[in-house]
């Protein structure tokens, strides 16, 4: 079985991570405002990046780790930028070293 880790940009321009074993019908159940949550009252929802794995456990790993990110560690997974993600994982500053907020731990 496959599952899947994915990143959904909304509506309102934040980022919500998830995954599924059913990345199809799970994309039409945001879409509809099936889930009672985040992403009901900003959509319309875009799948912006998704990862396969072969293990729930490795997908949900994934997607708590997607969470801890912040919004330059996100953006830079959904452009591909490994160079500029591995550099943001290593500490470098992602806000041009004006904020002392800790990195967002929710969807943003």
């Amino acid at each position: 079985m496959v599952y899947w880790t994915y990143l959904l940009r909304c509506a309102d321009g934040t980022f919500y991570a998830g995954h599924t074993d059913d990345l199809e019908r799970r994309l039409a159940a945001h879409q509809q405002g099936v889930f009672v949550g985040y992403t009901r009252s900003r959509r319309p929802v875009t799948l912006v990046w998704a990862e396969e794995f072969t293990t729930r456990d490795d997908a949900f790993r994934r997607e708590r780790q997607i969470k801890g990110w912040s919004r330059a560690k996100k953006l830079a997974l959904i452009a591909g930028e490994w160079d500029a993600l591995q550099d943001l994982a290593h500490g470098a500053r992602d806000d041009g070293g004006t904020s002392t907020a800790p990195p967002s731990t929710g969807s943003g």
